[in-house]
């Protein structure tokens, strides 16, 4: 067999890399290995890439099953906008409240959606396909378990309605990628986003997202606090704490922490309310300020940051995390909980949906753990450690001291 002089020539420029490697060290050795990696990679690419290649790996046994989940993944990333549509229907629709009592047919439904009965069915159809509903006996629909979680858990459905604006945002996503968005739905949302005075918003710009962020709060502040163990101190700051949902959360769990909260003053007006409601207005203080330019109030053992960092460029959260630091006493402790970039089973969490939502929202974006540590340490804090979670996907924790 004979070999061409083109091959030849390039195992020979092979060898030559190798024995290089070999003599000028790891650095060199790692690079050569990243570029037969690279080849690999490209030969599997070319591959995948042919629809002969195709064809043969959907009818052969042994690789059928991964090409059909394979194409099906494509096929949900295409169809992704349709799925999220579907569930704002049955959201906007309370679909899922009208059959918590029970199932229900599909000419019901349609009567008390103020729906004519052929759309009913194709949005059952769809919710069903999707995991939501099932068919029940007699022709009725009743809650799958998704449709139930959905139920219970109120904040998701705030989110799916408030998602609107992001896909107004989304609209042009190259657009939105080169700047060239004068001013985002969500920037005007989020009033703090684009402001340079956030301290002086008034109530009618942060009552939408401090509700917001108070409906979603529910599952998020169970997880952090069983993560961590609250009743080991003696009082609790929340900073950027909205209208006191976590600290509610907190208080329930630990009857004898004492609780301060610090917010924008038209926010930190909403906590007062709250916590007279829930009994707390003699045990929670509330400090009202702007971490940019108010000292943050003392006294706390154990401060809270919970999906504050990522709103934020790396410059303002030095400067939180500074305040944080001169805030705690020398035994205390910071918990932050965030949604990291990076971490395995969640990437399409922080990575795609918050990496675009906060690109469209003005600022801010996720950071991985090895990020948050750097800050921390800045900031003058030590023993820096992550703690697991429940849920990865919802949030993550990392508990630091100051140093």
């Amino acid at each position: 067999m004979t070999t061409s002089p083109r091959r030849a020539f390039a195992r020979t420029d092979d060898a030559g890399r190798l024995r290089a490697a070999a003599e000028d060290g790891p650095d060199r050795r790692t690079a050569v290995q990243a570029h037969w990696f690279d080849r690999v990679l490209r030969w599997r690419d070319r591959l995948v890439a042919s629809p002969r290649f195709q064809r043969w790996a959907s009818s052969f046994p042994p690789t059928r099953r991964i090409a059909r989940r394979n194409a099906g993944a494509l096929f949900d990333l295409c169809a992704g906008f349709v799925y999220s549509q579907v569930l704002a229907a049955c959201v906007r629709l309370k679909l899922f409240d009208r059959l918590w009592d029970g199932p229900l047919t599909a000419d019901v439904l349609a009567g008390q959606c103020d729906l004519p009965p052929d759309a009913m069915r194709r949005l059952l159809a769809a919710a069903e396909a999707l995991g939501l509903v099932a068919q029940r006996a007699g022709g009725r629909y009743g809650l799958a378990m998704l449709g139930a979680a959905l139920h219970g858990n109120p904040g998701i459905a705030a989110m799916v309605e408030h998602h609107a604006m992001l896909y107004a945002d989304l609209r042009d996503p190259v657009a939105l990628l080169r700047g060239e968005h004068e001013r985002t739905e969500l920037s005007r949302y989020w009033g703090y986003a684009a402001n340079e005075s956030p301290g002086g918003l008034d109530d009618s710009r942060v009552a939408g997202y401090t509700a917001l962020m108070s409906a979603s709060q529910g599952l998020i502040a169970d997880d952090i606090l069983s993560a961590y163990d609250f009743s080991r101190h003696r009082c609790l700051l929340d900073v950027g704490g909205g209208d006191g949902a976590f600290l509610i959360a907190a208080a329930a769990r630990v009857p004898a922490l004492r609780l301060k909260l610090f917010d924008l003053p038209a926010v930190a007006k909403c906590a007062s309310a709250r916590f007279a409601a829930s009994g707390l207005a003699g045990r929670a203080e509330i400090h009202s300020g702007s971490f940019l330019s108010d000292p943050l109030p003392a006294g706390a053992d154990l401060i809270t940051l919970n999906r504050i960092l990522l709103d934020h460029d790396d410059a303002t959260v030095l400067a939180l995390l500074r305040a944080v630091r001169r805030a705690i006493p020398e035994d205390g402790v910071l918990l932050v909980a965030e949604i990291m970039s990076g971490i395995g089973g969640s990437r399409a969490v922080s990575d795609a949906y918050f990496g675009f939502y906060l690109l469209a929202m003005g600022r801010g974006r996720p950071r991985s753990l090895d990020e948050i540590r750097a800050l921390l340490g800045q900031a003058g804090f030590v023993r820096i450690r992550p703690l697991a979670t429940r849920r990865p996907l919802l949030t993550n924790l990392v508990a630091a001291r100051p140093g």
